[in-house]
């Protein structure tokens, strides 16, 4: 297991674990780094009628051990969230700093989110979906809840064409770093 000091001094740096093709732990630092900036992420009308329609529940921090099941169950590109990053994760939300974003259809959990909130940045881990769009709805609520506390930064770690039809844009490590800086300057926290 990751340690949590450790964990939290490599987010602190702009820093995240991952295991390497051997399996052991590597930290990661991408340039560019992908980040959707809160002020500028982009809902669709349909993603916006799914979302009015009722379909999905959304909780925080209610199914932690689910969300992080399912992202590591999502199949071949997901083998970097092994028995190690449950553990450490796991070891996160029990100290307060990993968070999940459950998305409910009934009683079925129908996708989620995972990551880490440490002052006013949200670093996002991890997405999955049983159910299209659930996946979708957890990174709304995500977004409207760090809006509503005034977080600085959601840092995505790589874009995606999904991610950025959604307004995440890639930035130079040099201005991630300083967005950091700036976003661990205040503490809004993250729960209720």
């Amino acid at each position: 297991m990751i340690p949590v000091p450790l964990l939290l001094a490599a987010y602190r740096s702009g820093l995240f674990p991952m295991p390497g093709p051997s399996g052991a732990i590597a930290w990661y630092a991408p340039d560019p780094r992908g980040i959707i900036p809160l002020d500028r992420f982009h809902l669709s009308r349909r993603l916006a009628r799914v979302l009015r329609s009722g379909r999905f529940t959304v909780t925080f921090d209610r199914a932690f051990d689910d969300v992080i099941a399912g992202c590591a169950s999502r199949g071949a590109d997901t083998d970097w969230i092994n028995a190690e990053i449950i553990e450490s994760y796991s070891a996160l939300h029990a100290a307060g700093f990993a968070h999940s974003v459950e998305v409910w259809c009934g009683d079925r959990l129908a996708g989620g989110l995972y990551g880490v909130a440490l002052r006013g940045a949200f670093f996002g881990e991890s997405m999955f979906h049983h159910v299209s769009d659930a996946s979708k709805a957890a990174l709304v609520a995500l977004v409207e809840r760090l809006q509503a506390r005034d977080f600085q930064l959601l840092d995505i770690q790589w874009l995606t064409p999904h991610l950025a039809r959604l307004g995440g844009i890639d930035v130079p490590r040099d201005h991630y770093l300083a967005l950091l800086e700036e976003a661990l300057k205040v503490d809004p926290g993250f729960g209720d």
